[in-house]
């Protein structure tokens, strides 16, 4: 499937004006063509199989069968690019649909914020462009079967006292579309303390990466945090950008910490990874390790320029491991990338770089 093919799409949800309103939204694109919508899971699943769409927007909360049933399913028999559009009853369900299979979500506006679901426009078509370049193949294969990630006990790094807080290696990570089970595979990979700082640029939206951020923490050796102003960057510890806001690096004395800041101009990846990746470059210099992963668009490729500037390492994920090969490619384009990584071998390579692993 490419961004030039007509797209086929299957709407299910269980509310009538939902399902009227989507199908509305998704029209207002050339290229798509709705074939049709269901009321319930079970209904959903019948024509997911008959009618073999291209992609599917999927409601999580409806009755006869709830769509992370639907999700196990279709991504066993059938393996389908699925959006999620559902409201925000808990955070912690978009991020077990994600890892369920599901490539990218939308919020439903509350009723308290607005009741309007014609707000969602621009995510959803945003979405829709992204998803119809995705990587159905790695789509599947994420789905394999793996071991579950084992809880950890946390403790301070036992090289921490040889290392100074100055002088510590760190890690400014950049993501999108396919980013959250990416990062989750990377952290969890990391079962024991290390003395390397991490921050994180993935593009999410408002309110729901502390619950993302808390989810990753649960399985990793590191500390893992929603980045709040004036928070420390130090070893073992790992700052998620808000949603909807930029995160950058300044030195403070002995420390550096970061800064929680609204967008400027009129920028359309949000957090930004070249504000991160830029701000972090002029603190840690040959010390900076910037990593790309999948995502569409271009974030990012200025900021590896200047990791690179100020002497600086970069990795970028490969195509083969990416659901959507947009940001590693515009990075990897700059021609200042120092390797191109499976996504298996990433977290090794992360750790070989930083001098943890030979």
């Amino acid at each position: 499937m490419t961004g030039m093919d007509r797209v086929r799409v299957l709407v299910i949800d269980d509310s009538a004006f939902n399902r009227r309103t989507i199908v509305k939204m998704l029209e207002a694109l050339p290229n798509v063509e709705v074939i049709g919508y269901a009321c319930d899971g079970e209904e959903g699943l019948r024509k997911v199989i008959d009618l073999k769409p291209d992609l599917v927007t999927l409601d999580l909360e409806m009755p006869r069968m709830d769509g992370f049933t639907l999700l196990r399913i279709v991504m066993q028999k059938q393996p389908t690019p699925i959006i999620v559009v559902s409201s925000r009853s808990n955070d912690e369900d978009v991020f077990k649909a994600l890892e369920l299979g599901a490539v990218e979500f939308v919020p439903k506006p509350s009723a308290r914020v607005s009741p309007v679901l014609m707000d969602i426009r621009d995510v959803l078509l945003e979405k829709v462009r992204e998803v119809t370049k995705a990587n159905l193949r790695t789509i599947i294969e994420r789905r394999l079967p793996v071991a579950p990630p084992r809880r950890v006990e946390r403790r301070a790094p036992e090289t921490a006292a040889s290392t100074p807080e100055k002088d510590f290696r760190m890690v400014v990570i950049g993501s999108s579309t396919g980013g959250p089970p990416a990062l989750q595979a990377i952290f969890s990979s990391i079962q024991e303390p290390i003395p390397v700082g991490f921050a994180v640029a993935q593009h999410m939206p408002p309110d729901f990466t502390r619950a993302f951020a808390d989810r990753l923490n649960r399985f990793s050796a590191l500390e893992i945090r929603e980045a709040v102003d004036g928070d420390v960057i130090r070893p073992g510890r790992v700052l998620i950008a808000p949603g909807g806001y930029n995160l950058e690096a300044f030195r403070r004395g002995d420390e550096v910490i970061v800064k929680v800041s609204e967008p400027k101009g009129h920028q359309r990846y949000i957090p930004s990874a070249d504000v991160l990746f830029s701000s972090a470059a002029t603190v840690f210099g040959s010390r900076l390790l910037g990593v790309v992963l999948t995502g569409m668009g271009n974030d990012g490729a200025r900021g590896v320029q200047a990791v690179k500037d100020h002497g600086g390492m970069v990795l970028a994920e490969d195509e083969e491991s990416c659901v959507v090969f947009g940001m590693p490619k515009e990075a990897i384009a700059t021609g200042r990338v120092d390797a191109v990584v499976p996504l298996p071998m990433m977290c090794r390579e992360i750790l070989r770089r930083c001098r943890i692993v030979a």
